[in-house]
C-alpha cells in the first residue's frame, strides 16, 4: 500500500457525517461492503450504516461530534480517533426523552483501503458512564 494520507479521510468523514448530517455521504466515503463494529455487533453494508446512523443521531438531540485526536499507521491502512460527543437525551438506551443534557467520549479504529475507502470501523463509546449520569437525574 502506498503511504496516504487517512487521517485526512476519517476527519473528512466525520465533518460530512457526524458534525454535518449528511448521511448519504456516506455512500461517497464509505465501501459497499464496509462493517461499523459497535459495541461488539456488526452493522454490515452501506445501507444498513446509514439507517444506523441516522437512528443515533435522532437519539441525541442537536448532537455535536468533536475530533479531540486522529492518527494513522506508517502506512495509512489503519486510524484511530478519539472523539465527544455531546447533545440532549431524545431517548437514549431507552430512558425517557427527558432532553437532559449528555456528553461522553469514543474512540474509533478504521480500516482504510488503497483506495481510501472505508472498510471496517471498531468503535467503543463510554456507554456506561453517560448512562449512569443520566440514570443518576
Amino acid at each position: 500500500m502506498n503511504k496516504q494520507d487517512s487521517v485526512k479521510i476519517v476527519e473528512a468523514f466525520w465533518a460530512a457525517v457526524w458534525q454535518g448530517k449528511d448521511f448519504d455521504a456516506i455512500d461517497r466515503f464509505c465501501a459497499e461492503d464496509v462493517i461499523v463494529t459497535s459495541g461488539g455487533v456488526d452493522v454490515v453494508s452501506r445501507a444498513s450504516f446509514k439507517v444506523w446512523a441516522k437512528q443515533f443521531n435522532h437519539l441525541i438531540s442537536g448532537l455535536e461530534f468533536d475530533v479531540v485526536e486522529t492518527f494513522q499507521n506508517e502506512d495509512g491502512s489503519r486510524v484511530a480517533s478519539r472523539w465527544r460527543v455531546s447533545g440532549r437525551n431524545n431517548g437514549m438506551f431507552g430512558l425517557p426523552a427527558d432532553q437532559r443534557e449528555v456528553s461522553f467520549t469514543g474512540t474509533a479504529i478504521w480500516q482504510i483501503r488503497e483506495d481510501g475507502k472505508l472498510l471496517h470501523n471498531w468503535v467503543e463509546r463510554a456507554s456506561w458512564e453517560a448512562y449512569t449520569t443520566l440514570r443518576a437525574g
